[in-house]
């Protein structure tokens, strides 16, 4: 009779410090996201995205301009077209597309 008593003890020992493991590490198992997150000052992207940009760059030579010069050139740059490439010039940088897309497709060939 000593031995069944002092074996449910056990049991009941094993059992309880597993629940209480167990209910420990689910308790903690939600802070562990709550790490995870971002610090609270830190700006969300999406409102970041619409901020207002009062500061640019040139689409020419990448130097700091205003706003207003920003506008200036992006709208000079609409009305007067980009050079043409020479004729014989338009023709290579064609031929190198197509190399590329064949080396592409086939690259065990050596072109």
């Amino acid at each position: 009779m000593g031995k069944v008593k002092s074996t449910k003890r056990i049991r009941f020992g094993i059992l309880s410090i597993t629940s209480t493991i167990g209910v420990w590490l689910i308790s903690h198992w939600g802070s562990a996201v709550v790490i995870a997150l971002p610090p609270p000052e830190d700006i969300p992207e999406e409102i970041l995205r619409t901020e207002i940009i009062i500061d640019a760059r040139s689409p020419i030579d990448g130097k700091p301009v205003s706003a207003a010069k920003y506008a200036e050139l992006q709208a000079q740059l609409q009305k007067v077209p980009p050079p043409k490439l020479n004729a014989k010039l338009r023709q290579t940088v064609f031929l190198l597309r197509i190399r590329k897309a064949l080396l592409q497709l086939f690259p065990f060939l050596d072109l």
